[in-house]
């Protein structure tokens, strides 16, 4: 370990939700080295280990983290002028978009907006616009059980919002950093891209602290074309926006304690007034009974739930 550890580190101010319990270690990494030396350590001594990025996409038990959480703060951007990228996993998404952008590269504008880190990005493919990041990489840095190696991207297993880290059970993995290929582009093009998928955001996301969608869209081409308000080319595409079937279940700004689901857009869950993570998580329950009841679909959440939630009960609706 290169790096002091704390005890008992509220993990709120880490989290774009504000909400949930304490880690019960804390150890920020600030590269590569550090995060290899940090994981290496943790899997010899079968530590529990959590990595937070910029936590976008997460929401801490109340009753906190158990083990080891790694805050992220690895941050190296290099970019060959043939499109190679390199990039440590606790870099800034967006900061990764601007600075491709700088070099006359483009594909990641869909970044723009989106508040994690890569790290965060991976584990998730996060994408939008009809773009994923697992599209452009070619290689991964990553600790495995206590080594660290280099692996392909099909090792990741993406999917749609999905990879191997997402599973009940994923393997003992840090990821380290990235090799990507991106093709060359038109920075003035790419800029007004990624301005207007910023515009877009901004007249969705509302201000109370979210972790931005909270559920999955569901790709289900026999209820797509069954909902008869749904527009034409989602019914095409076979996809269902979760906000879509959240707000024709009636869902659409229920209340569950100080959580509360988006009236702007009702796919977010926002914390309005001091939420507990339990209130989020009861919240969620229910819409996903709600939509379950009217739609016969099971909503599948973006957001991870980190730590010890045995205690929390079963929701209200």
């Amino acid at each position: 370990m290169v790096r002091p550890v704390e005890y008992c580190v509220s993990l709120k101010p880490y989290t774009t939700l504000r909400a949930g319990g304490a880690a019960e270690q804390f150890v920020v990494a600030r590269s590569a080295d550090d995060m290899a030396s940090i994981s290496e350590y943790a899997h010899r001594h079968d530590l529990p280990v959590t990595y937070l990025g910029y936590g976008s996409n997460v929401l801490p038990s109340d009753d906190g983290v158990p083990g080891l959480t790694v805050l992220n703060r690895s941050s190296r951007i290099e970019i060959d002028r043939n499109g190679t990228v390199r990039a440590e996993t606790g870099c800034s998404f967006q900061d990764l978009f601007l600075k491709s952008v700088q070099s006359g590269l483009r594909g990641l504008e869909f970044a723009v907006g989106i508040p994690g880190s890569l790290g965060g990005a991976l584990v998730s493919n996060a994408g939008a616009y009809r773009s994923c990041v697992s599209e452009f990489l070619t290689e991964l840095e990553i600790v495995l059980d206590g080594t660290r190696q280099t692996v392909s991207p099909s090792w990741m297993e993406f999917s749609y919002r999905n990879s191997i880290l997402r599973r009940a059970k994923p393997p003992r993995c840090a990821l380290l950093s990235v090799t990507m290929k991106l093709p060359k582009g038109d920075p003035k093009r790419s800029y007004d891209e990624a301005r207007e998928y910023q515009r877009q955001r901004i007249g969705k996301q509302p201000p109370s602290p979210s972790a931005g969608s909270f559920f999955k869209n569901v790709n289900d081409s026999v209820l797509a074309e069954s909902l008869e308000t749904l527009p034409p080319a989602l019914k095409v595409a076979g996809v269902v926006p979760a906000g879509y079937l959240i707000e024709q279940a009636g869902m659409k700004g229920y209340r569950f304690g100080g959580a509360m689901m988006g009236r702007r857009h009702a796919n977010f869950v926002l914390n309005v007034k001091n939420a507990t993570a339990a209130e989020i998580y009861h919240l969620a329950e229910s819409v996903k009974k709600r939509v379950a009841r009217r739609f016969g679909v099971c909503l599948e959440e973006e957001v991870l739930y980190l730590g010890d939630w045995s205690r929390v009960g079963r929701s209200h609706d």
